[in-house]
């Protein structure tokens, strides 16, 4: 390794590189990389449900959209219903068919118990495909 000297009328600078820094990035690097690697090549094993044949698969129906308005009025499709009679047209329809989805529109300004009530309501006729209604800005 060579070192410049100072003199009057000659002036050498050290042409040489400081590597140090440079191998402690690398070897911070190698850690971290040695360390992550297990954790991306870790799989987590799935049984994932097979697609049933289109010419077997029966057409989907149109899903029941059920209305909550801000002062709690519920409204499938046409008709206003009460809490009670909602619960028991659900069961209804549940009973008529069992794959139906429920499709749910509240207000944004609507108290979160009328959903709730409408989710336990949904969930004692038994319904289990339960979606809600939004929109796009």
């Amino acid at each position: 390794m060579a070192f410049g000297h100072f003199s009057d009328d000659e002036v050498h600078e050290s042409a040489d590189i400081n590597v140090t820094p440079l191998v402690d990035v690398m070897l911070v690097l190698l850690i971290v990389f040695m360390i992550t690697m297990p954790v991306l090549t870790h799989s987590i094993p799935l049984t994932l449900p097979t697609a049933a044949n289109p010419a077997q698969q029966a057409e989907p129906t149109s899903p029941l959209r059920l209305s909550i308005g801000a002062e709690g009025q519920y409204k499938l499709g046409d008709q206003t219903l009460s809490l009670v009679q909602l619960q028991n047209d659900l069961h209804l329809k549940v009973q008529a068919n069992p794959d139906v989805v429920l499709a749910i529109a509240a207000d944004k300004h609507v108290a979160y118990d009328y959903v709730a009530q409408v989710l336990a309501a949904a969930r004692d006729a038994g319904l289990v495909k339960v979606g809600f209604v939004t929109e796009d800005k």
